[in-house]
């Protein structure tokens, strides 16, 4: 039993704040052709710029669009404004389309074809796209169109209390232990969520991939899940070798300090083109904070020119960032409100249950079970290692999702008493996250109900990974071009992408240091 009774009784206070939890989506998507080419063309003036705009920017690519909510305490409220976000930016793409899925299926050989996002003429725009120059340089831009969804989450004040963690350090050792369990478990999400289980062949480009032909055009792996999460997605040798702890904030800024600041020889000789433009911010493992792959992020919001890891060690964890969530491409939004619910719940799990601490060893079992979910997870028998020695993943997908049953109950209490946001097109009498539990469980009794058994039989049906991605592009373009926004909310985005280029503008003219200068300052680490 994971949960002891104690903690059960607290979420079942009638003011626990399971009511408020809060939550924000970053959503990526490439924008194509209507060939399904990658756009050549830069990020739209109407969406503003991709260097101000609060909800609407650019991830590696200047054709890859990240759409950004703010924090809601309800899966409807968050769907919501992202559907309004999709909406608007569908309505300004002319004849492009959002690829809906989260392995690219880029046509052309050059990879120079993939432009790197472009953020004006300010120190900090510079920065960004230097940034993304050294990761094209350092994996390959291929590998950087690779798309997903963040999913951003945080504990309500009230709930802190209940659990008698009021304190900012007790809060931040808590949100450690749920990393570390989240860690140790996301495999599971992986298995009932990943819709990644196959790509172009173009993505791959000759290299030895270890996947099996589907047909001409497509690659995949009779069981894979996610592709996008094992080694043909953000997978780097140099990056295994930080071995990072996360058993205190302590730990985990010393394993990223050493990524941050000692030199790494095969980035070492990376040296500038003809055009003499910086091929990367530094030479070290991790060129800033956010080049570090991983499933989960501990977050803290920054000040003005403060560096991530200052904020932690300051004001420890604000929430956390789950990176492994992949786009499903039979959802308009790439995610929807069944799919929040449990992953709400499968959080709660990691936060409450006991969290013994990592260790090298743990840390690399987990990495082995997750290269096994990502290449076989919906394969029959299929056996994950534990500390105990392996165990089938049904029986420990059904141990962790029965452990999931006590807080699927307090949440769904919390929901009808709590006042929340309004009802909405995605909300339903029957939806629940009793509901939503369920149905994971017959995910793992019948594994062609996931989302990645999904996609193989929808590519045999439409002959391609291409084809089947092709159609539901088209489709959600269609289902976004006639999706009602409400005027405040149209009126609102116009307003910001205005706003935006004045911000970008004044950034650029309050500018007062050379680039060597702004750059010498940016990568100081405190």
């Amino acid at each position: 039993m994971l949960l002891d009774d104690a903690t059960i009784r607290v979420l079942r206070q009638p003011n626990s704040g399971l009511d408020s939890l809060i939550r924000g989506i970053e959503k990526e998507s490439l924008r194509v052709n209507p060939d399904g080419s990658l756009s050549q063309l830069p990020h739209p003036t109407a969406l503003g710029s991709a260097l101000t705009h609060r909800a609407i920017t650019t991830d590696f690519s200047e054709a890859q669009l990240e759409l950004i909510t703010g924090t809601h305490p309800s899966p409807e409220g968050v769907l919501g404004e992202l559907s309004d976000i999709h909406a608007f930016v569908q309505q300004n793409l002319g004849n492009e389309l959002l690829w809906p899925s989260s392995m690219p299926c880029i046509l052309a050989a050059d990879q120079a074809k993939i432009p790197l996002g472009q953020y004006g003429s300010s120190n900090i725009a510079q920065a960004k796209t230097v940034y993304r120059r050294g990761l094209g340089n350092r994996y390959g831009r291929l590998m950087q169109t690779i798309s997903g969804i963040h999913y951003n989450f945080s504990v309500p004040s009230r709930l802190w209390d209940a659990l008698g963690k009021s304190d900012q350090q007790s809060q931040t050792e808590a949100y450690f232990g749920m990393i570390r369990n989240f860690r140790r478990w996301s495999w599971l999400l992986l298995y009932l969520f990943g819709a990644a289980p196959a790509v172009c062949r173009s993505f791959v480009q000759g290299s030895d991939h270890g996947l099996e032909s589907f047909n001409e055009g497509s690659l995949y792996l009779p069981h894979a899940t996610s592709l996008r999460m094992g080694r043909l997605g953000y997978q780097s040798e140099a990056q295994s070798a930080l071995d990072v702890s996360y058993n205190s904030v302590a730990d985990y800024s010393r394993s990223m300090r050493i990524g941050l600041t000692e030199s790494y020889p095969d980035y070492a000789a990376i040296r500038p083109g003809e055009d003499q433009q910086h091929p990367q911010l530094n030479d070290a493992v991790l060129q800033i904070e956010n080049e570090f792959y991983g499933t989960i992020r501990p977050k803290r919001t920054t000040r003005s020119g403060e560096r991530p890891l200052a904020a932690l060690n300051e004001r420890g964890v604000e929430y956390v960032e789950v990176r492994c969530v992949d786009l499903n491409p039979f959802e308009p939004l790439g995610i929807n409100a069944e799919q929040i619910r449990f992953l709400d719940t499968f959080l709660l799990l990691c936060l409450l249950a006991p969290a013994p601490p990592d260790s090298a060893e743990s840390r690399v079992s987990l990495s082995r079970n997750q290269t096994r979910v990502v290449e076989r997870g919906r394969e029959p028998g299929l056996q994950l290692e534990t500390d105990t020695g392996l165990v089938a993943l049904a029986d420990w997908a059904k141990q962790l999702l029965e452990a999931c049953d006590p807080i699927a109950g307090a949440l769904d209490q919390a929901k009808r008493g709590g006042a929340g946001e309004s009802d909405s097109v995605f909300d339903s009498p029957k939806d629940s996250y009793g509901t939503s539990l369920q149905t994971q469980k017959a995910k793992v009794s019948r594994p062609a109900m996931t989302p990645s058994a999904k996609v193989i039989a929808a590519m045999a049906m439409h002959g391609s990974f291409f084809k089947f991605t092709m159609h539901q592009a088209q489709e959600i373009q269609r289902h976004l071009q006639t999706l009602p926004v409400t005027q405040t909310a149209l009126i609102a985005l116009q307003e910001e992408s205005a706003d935006s280029l004045r911000r970008q503008a004044e950034v650029e003219a309050a500018d007062n240091q050379t680039f060597e200068e702004f750059l010498e300052d940016y990568l100081a680490l405190p």
